[in-house]
């Protein structure tokens, strides 16, 4: 990620052992549920009534342009929270990337603690600066780079959230990449090929990258 905030993403290793309910770290009791891969986890324009935390797996959100076109808005990997919303409603739709496994916070709930307590409060206004954040970086990553200049921040910035010695196991499938950064799937798969062409990086599969040069990838993003 990169603002550093005082979140706790370590996974919620307690959850198996509570049962169908657990405690978020936020404090406020949460429901874990299971989804497949593909599968709907909300929709866009249904009422906002809870606030997801991923223990595994990949969640995206996104919405459908009027062209039909998919702009998917960011990925969420464990640890990572979404669904939080300034209206009453979903600005977006959410899917699992892949079979995942989440806990659903109830939204009032969240708000009631919120109220009460200043830690949670705080979190909770520290977790919506990040969002905000990480939204800002992608608008201008679509509106002011190459394709191979979103490609090496978009393998940077997995690279982190992601952490692997020397490489990168993308948990998304190239469509969703090229959905994220605003591109066609030809486009990232020629980037790809061209990145390691020019010993930046190595593709072992279509999911693994050998990241083999990152300060070259990062003059690249910058």
């Amino acid at each position: 990620m990169h603002a550093e905030l005082s979140i706790d993403r370590r996974p919620w290793t307690q959850v198996d052992r509570a049962g169908a309910g657990a405690a978020d770290p936020l404090g406020v009791d949460g429901v874990k549920t299971t989804y497949v891969r593909n599968e709907e986890i909300y929709g866009e324009g249904e009422p906002s009534a809870f606030v997801y935390r991923v223990l595994s797996g990949v969640a995206r959100t996104y919405r459908i342009l009027a062209d039909g076109r998919r702009q998917i808005s960011e990925f969420f990997l464990p640890g990572d929270v979404f669904g939080l919303e300034a209206g009453i409603d979903h600005s977006l739709s959410a899917e699992a990337v892949s079979d995942c496994v989440l806990v659903a916070i109830r939204r009032s709930h969240l708000a009631e603690r919120a109220g009460r307590d200043n830690g949670t409060a705080h979190k909770l206004w520290s977790l919506t600066l990040h969002h905000l954040g990480r939204s800002e970086e992608h608008m201008l990553l679509l509106g002011r780079k190459n394709a191979a200049e979103r490609v090496a921040w978009f393998l940077l910035d997995m690279a982190k959230r992601i952490p692997a010695q020397g490489q990168v196991d993308l948990p998304m499938s190239r469509q969703d990449i090229a959905d994220y950064l605003g591109l066609t799937i030809e486009t990232v798969s020629r980037t790809m090929t061209q990145l390691q062409d020019d010993d930046l990086i190595a593709l072992p599969s279509c999911r693994r990258v050998m990241l083999s040069d990152r300060t070259g990838l990062a003059d690249l993003a910058a």
